[in-house]
């Protein structure tokens, strides 16, 4: 089973409509995961019926039992967050640090598991799809991912596909880490902008820390050539491979409001994709 992630150092580049259209060229190929579930928005697009959910649990919570609290006071002295006002903890305040767990003389404190968000299992115009949501002020959104992705890996059994598409988190943090350790490919997204070139030099970094082959699609490349040309030079550097240049195309915002993939809706950056496409499954 191979996998595809396509990855951002950061937000706006790209990343998601480009996993839509890869999900159109798959032609039904593929299981879909959205992996970027503190904004998830694949789902935007391809509009998926859910068919399972599952429940997501991460930090636990203190929970004070009433009948062993002696209320000393010394878990809400102690508690950093103010999350425990008279000897009831409140959850949306409580981070898990489990100190009033050892400072509670009468043992009363105890550690509870809590949903933090849900995982999903849903079908799509382009086959199954895994995706998730993490719930406001919630954390560990690195687990999420990875349950999300250990789903998609499960159903692409079921469903005896070999291949699994991934949008990931952007940025490089433990979100990141968690959609790309392990895959086939990295399809790092980019624009060229400054920021674009120092964040694409960073998540060059992590694909290769995490010994990932990455290969970089240069979005709307066609609005400042010169930075363009530094993306460019500097993939020549790390030895990475230029799998495409998208030019700019106002009918992009149509494809969105509509709710098709670039590639649906035709025109010259779906054609682009197709390009990165193929040179996608010639390293495949």
């Amino acid at each position: 089973m191979k996998q595809i992630v396509v990855i951002s150092g950061k937000g706006g580049t790209g990343k998601t409509t480009m996993t839509a259209s890869l999900a159109t060229l798959a032609e039904g190929a593929a299981v879909l995961a959205d992996c970027d579930v503190d904004a998830p928005d694949l789902h935007l697009i391809l509009k998926p019926r859910v068919l399972e959910t599952f429940d997501f649990l991460g930090l636990k919570t203190a929970l004070i039992d009433p009948d062993k609290c002696t209320e000393c006071g010394e878990c809400e002295k102690a508690c950093r967050f103010d999350a425990i006002s008279d000897f009831v903890v409140d959850p949306a305040s409580c981070e898990g640090c489990k100190v009033c767990t050892i400072v509670c003389p009468s043992e009363a404190v105890s550690m509870v598991d809590r949903i933090s968000g849900h995982a999903y299992v849903s079908e799509t115009r382009f086959g199954p799809m895994v995706h998730a949501d993490l719930f406001p002020g919630e954390e560990a959104s690195g687990k999420l991912v990875t349950m999300v992705r250990e789903i998609s890996a499960r159903v692409a059994e079921k469903e005896k596909k070999d291949l699994i598409i991934i949008d990931g988190s952007p940025g490089i943090g433990c979100p990141v880490i968690a959609s790309i350790t392990g895959t086939d490919i990295a399809l790092v997204m980019t624009e060229p902008s400054i920021s674009g070139v120092h964040d694409l030099e960073r998540i060059l970094g992590v694909a290769r820390h995490f010994g990932v082959e990455a290969m970089v699609s240069i979005n709307k490349y066609d609005l400042n050539l010169e930075m363009t040309g530094k993306i460019e030079g500097l993939c020549r550097d790390m030895g990475v491979e230029i799998a495409g240049k998208l030019p700019f195309d106002p009918g992009v915002v149509e494809a969105m409001i509509s709710g098709k993939t670039l590639v649906e809706a035709g025109g010259p950056v779906g054609d682009a994709i197709r390009e990165v496409w193929d040179r996608i499954r010639t390293k495949l």
